[in-house]
C-alpha cells in the first residue's frame, strides 16, 4: 500500500495462498490521503487517536507514529495488524490493540472510524465511545459508497453531533462529524434478548442474548433453526465444540440436552462471545461445564481432544464472498477431533460443502434438509 505516510507491505490474516485479496481498499487510502492534507489542511494527530473498526490494521500500520489505539471486534483484525506492524519494522508497541468490549480511553482527540456492515455495532460503538469525545475531536469516517447511507449520518448525528459527506472518489466517501458537547449521552440499548419458540428441541424457551454486530441479533436466523431441529442425541460425558458460536444458541442448546457435556464456545468476534456466555448462563447455569474463547478457530485446541464440533460456517469476509473461512473451520476440526469425533455442519445447499468434507474426511453423510439449507455429518477415521 503506497501513501503520502510511507509504502506498506500488508496482508490479511490468517495468510492464505488462495486468499488473492487486498489488505486494504480504496477507503482506506481516501482518509489516509485526508489526514496527510493532500487535498486540504493535514489533520492534527498529536492527542490520543483511536482507529474503530479497522479491518486489517493498514489504518493503524500506516500512522503507528502517531501511536494510535485500535478498537475492533474482530480478534483476526488484530492478529492481522500485529503481523502487519511487524512486516513492516515497526514496534509492537505503537499501537495499542483493544477489543469492543474494553473499556476506551478517558479522552479522545481524533476518531477515525471504518464504517462497519453492522449499523448496530456502530451505534453500540458511538454510544460507548461518545463520553470520551470533547468539542474538539476530529471526527473522520470512511467507506465505501454503498457501506455509508442515510441511516448511517443520523446515528453520527443523534449521538456525536452535526454529519456531512465528502464527494465520492473510487466509490469511498469520507463522513465528517462535529461533536456537539450540549447532545444528551444516552446509554447504549444493546444488549438484546428475546425468547425462542416451542417446537425447537431442547432450545425451545431459550432466552438468547445478542450484543450489537452479532449475525441475525433480533431473531433466530432460519439455517440455525433448522440445525437446531436435527442437533445429534445426547452421548454422555463428550467435549462439544460450538464453532463460530454467534449467540451461543447452538451450544446452549447442545448444553441444555447433554447436560453431562463439556462445551467450548469458540468465535473471532469478540462481541459473538460475549453473547455467547450471556445466553448460556441465562439457560444452563452450572448444569454444564462451559469454556468460552475468543480465538481463530481451533488453532489453540489441542488435536484429538474433541468428541463433537457443530458448525455454522460464514461465507463472507466484510464484502468478499469466500468459502476460506469455511475450509479452515473443516480442516481445524479435523485436527482437533478424536478418531471417531464428528464435524455436524449447516450450511446453504449452493455452497456445496459435502465435496469439500469428503475430500478432507473421506466421508460425508447427509443427515437433514430441506429446499435452502444441508445439514452434515463427517466423522473422523
Amino acid at each position: 500500500m503506497t501513501t503520502s505516510w510511507g509504502e506498506f507491505t500488508l496482508s490479511r490474516f490468517p495468510e492464505d495462498p488462495r486468499d488473492t485479496l487486498r489488505a486494504w481498499d480504496a477507503a482506506d487510502e481516501y482518509l489516509l490521503r485526508h489526514l496527510k492534507g493532500i487535498d486540504d489542511a493535514p489533520i492534527d494527530l498529536s492527542g490520543t487517536v483511536v482507529v474503530l473498526g479497522d479491518r486489517w490494521g493498514a489504518l493503524a500500520t500506516a500512522i503507528a507514529g502517531h501511536r494510535p489505539v485500535q478498537i475492533t471486534d474482530s480478534f483476526l483484525t488484530q492478529r492481522a495488524t500485529a503481523a502487519n506492524l511487524a512486516r513492516n519494522g515497526i514496534p509492537a508497541d505503537s499501537v495499542r490493540l483493544l477489543s469492543t468490549r474494553d473499556t476506551p480511553p478517558d479522552r479522545i482527540d481524533a476518531l477515525l472510524i471504518r464504517i462497519p456492515k453492522s449499523l448496530a455495532l456502530l451505534e453500540d460503538q458511538l454510544h460507548r465511545l461518545a463520553p470520551s469525545v470533547h468539542e474538539g475531536t476530529v471526527v473522520i469516517g470512511t467507506g465505501k459508497v454503498t457501506e455509508i447511507h442515510t441511516s448511517t449520518l443520523k446515528l453520527f448525528e443523534r449521538i456525536l453531533g452535526p454529519t456531512r459527506t465528502s464527494l465520492a472518489v473510487k466509490k469511498a466517501r469520507l463522513v465528517f462529524c462535529t461533536p456537539d458537547p450540549a447532545l444528551p449521552r444516552a446509554e447504549s440499548p444493546w444488549p438484546r434478548s428475546y425468547a425462542l419458540p416451542d417446537g425447537l428441541g431442547a432450545a425451545s424457551g431459550m432466552t438468547v442474548t445478542n450484543h450489537a454486530g452479532v449475525f441475525c441479533a433480533e431473531r433466530l436466523d432460519i439455517g440455525t433453526r433448522f440445525f437446531l431441529g436435527h442437533l445429534p442425541r445426547r452421548r454422555g460425558a463428550e467435549r462439544v465444540v460450538d464453532l463460530g458460536c454467534g449467540n451461543g444458541v447452538v451450544g446452549t442448546a447442545a448444553a441444555l440436552a447433554n447436560p453431562d457435556a463439556e462445551v467450548l464456545f469458540v468465535d473471532e468476534s469478540h462481541q459473538a462471545v460475549a453473547s455467547a456466555e450471556a445466553t448460556f448462563r441465562a439457560n444452563a447455569g452450572a448444569r454444564t461445564k462451559a469454556e468460552f474463547r475468543v480465538a481463530d478457530g481451533l488453532t489453540d485446541v489441542p488435536p484429538g481432544s474433541v468428541d463433537l464440533v457443530l458448525n455454522n460456517p460464514p461465507f463472507h469476509s466484510h464484502q468478499a464472498t469466500t468459502d476460506t473461512t469455511a475450509w479452515r473451520m473443516f480442516t481445524g476440526s479435523r485436527k482437533a477431533l478424536r478418531p471417531g469425533g464428528e464435524l455436524w455442519v449447516i450450511g446453504n445447499r449452493h455452497l456445496g460443502y459435502h465435496v469439500k468434507l469428503r475430500k478432507l474426511f473421506g466421508n460425508c453423510e447427509l443427515v437433514a434438509s430441506d429446499p435452502k439449507f444441508v445439514v452434515l455429518r463427517a466423522v473422523k477415521s
